[in-house]
């Protein structure tokens, strides 16, 4: 017998496949009719369930809000040092936009910067939570002396982030040619030596555990 769906359950589904088919083909080439036909319903059915496209891009933004909350708060768990959790921090991120490529898809799209002022806010303030994760280990690596006293850790943070987007967009352009989390790390490495009163190396297996 076949089982009906739940209404929770096809809105997660379309969800997934806005996700999947943003990254695919770009936000702007993404229609109804093809998210319709990856979930196999109708334009309409679509409708139902967000009747606005709009609404469709909020639930696309608290999905991608939600995995990455969780995958930052992973990367602070554990008796990592302030470093190597900022560390597990950044590389988790770059594991998820490698996963996830809608994301630098959605961040470099019209849909975000003119069309949906919600979606932009709702990216907006995700990076701005990210930044105070990394500024907030920051001020406890000074503290702990890993990094220079003169350092600011709000400037240390917005350092980080921009490596963090600079790599997604050379991934994205490059048509993904590259281990994105790998050349994260390598060059993240560099930064935080940077970073330190001395020559320290945080411990890859802190970030990948």
């Amino acid at each position: 017998m076949r089982i009906r769906k739940t209404a929770e359950h096809r809105k997660a589904e379309i969800v997934d496949a806005t996700l999947r088919l943003a990254g695919e083909l770009g936000p702007e080439r993404l229609t109804t009719e093809a998210i319709a036909g990856a979930v196999g319903l109708t334009q309409p059915a679509i409708f139902r369930h967000f009747p606005k496209k709009q609404a469709l891009w909020s639930a696309v933004a608290e999905r991608i809000g939600s995995v990455m909350e969780a995958r930052w708060a992973k990367g602070q768990q554990g008796d990592a040092t302030p470093l190597g959790q900022i560390r597990a921090v950044v590389v988790a991120q770059l594991q998820l936009i490698q996963k996830m490529p809608a994301i630098p898809a959605i961040l470099f799209s019209r849909e975000l910067h003119t069309r949906n002022q919600g979606l932009r806010e709702a990216f907006f303030g995700l990076l701005i939570r990210f930044h105070r994760i990394v500024a907030d280990l920051a001020a406890r690596a000074r503290a702990a002396g890993e990094l220079r006293g003169d350092l600011e850790p709000d400037d240390a943070a917005f350092l980080i982030l921009g490596l963090v987007q600079g790599l997604a967009i050379r991934w994205s352009i490059s048509g993904r040619s590259f281990d994105l989390a790998e050349e994260g790390s390598r060059l993240l490495d560099l930064q935080l030596r940077g970073f330190a009163d001395r020559p320290v190396r945080v411990r890859r297996e802190e970030a990948m555990s």
